[in-house]
């Protein structure tokens, strides 16, 4: 893809694009060196917030929330850009119960995602024929833990619950692809529709070069993310490697109009239509 910048395009680009991005281990093959990009900025926010500098111009893209495509005040683009998905078990986004999954009816949610929180609540309504009652909850407040909670991220390894305490536990990424058989997208890259298309697709082509390059250099992006994140070694490397998946293909966009469309019947969401794609 030719740059832009490089270009004898008429749309001029920014000299410095802004990114949101999360800091979760999950998004380091996707971001990390691009801070040393001189004409690239990174603002750091939990997914849930990322939306919101988008809404308000703080930043050109962001790695949203997927479910945020349909609750943002502007139109938004979806990317096709690496996104946060699985293709079954994602580790990282899980819901913990004293009591059988088939009993739980009210969850205190982790805050920092609304996809996983309306992703819980579809899975409970095509899986269990009913409602749960969703109660916001800080998962970093300690270890006064109620009876079921959803937690996202790297919370997960470094401050779950005991297993021997709930000892009833749900994937919420292997519960999705036992439904539907389909990927699951949890994070997108989002822009506003109003932006600079060229901007657009120089984000999209310079994520996707740094994604590859940080495949092929995973131990250096395990050995320098993982510690401070109180992440094993090996467990990161298994979780970046096999869980978490970056492709955006025809598959994945599938599984993330199957999710829109399950929302939306549910009166989870209401949906933007038609889904507007950024094409390159």
């Amino acid at each position: 893809m030719t740059d832009p910048r490089e270009s004898g395009s008429s749309a001029e680009v920014e000299s410095r694009i802004r990114l949101g991005v999360v800091e979760f281990l999950n998004s380091q093959p996707i971001i990390s060196g691009l801070d040393r990009l001189e004409d690239l900025e990174l603002k750091y926010a939990v997914p849930s917030r990322l939306v919101h500098l988008l809404d308000e111009g703080h930043v050109d893209a962001a790695l949203c929330s997927s479910i945020d495509y349909h609750r943002a005040a502007h139109e938004l683009l979806l990317l096709p850009a690496p996104p946060l998905g699985c293709d079954g078990a994602t580790h990282t986004v899980r819901l913990y119960s004293r009591n059988s999954i088939e009993t739980v009816d009210r969850v205190h949610c982790d805050t920092d995602s609304h996809t996983s929180v309306i992703l819980l609540q579809v899975l409970f309504r095509e899986l269990h024929g009913r409602a749960v009652e969703i109660v916001p909850f800080d998962a970093s407040a300690g270890s006064n833990w109620p009876d079921a909670v959803l937690l996202i991220g790297d919370k997960v390894v470094s401050s779950a619950p005991d297993d021997a305490m709930f000892p009833h536990q749900l994937d919420l990424g292997e519960a999705w692809k036992d439904l539907t058989g389909l990927p699951f997208i949890f994070g997108a890259w989002l822009a506003r529709a109003d932006g600079d298309a060229d901007a657009h697709r120089l984000v999209c082509m310079l994520l996707d070069r740094q994604y590859r390059y940080n495949r092929m250099h995973l131990e250096s992006v395990v050995a320098h993310a993982g510690a401070h994140r109180a992440w094993p070694d090996e467990l990161a490397h298994h979780y970046l490697s096999n869980e978490i998946r970056y492709e955006f293909g025809p598959r994945q966009r599938a599984g993330l109009e199957r999710f829109y469309e399950l929302a939306g019947r549910h009166g989870l969401v209401e949906l933007r239509l038609p889904i507007r794609w950024l094409e390159l």
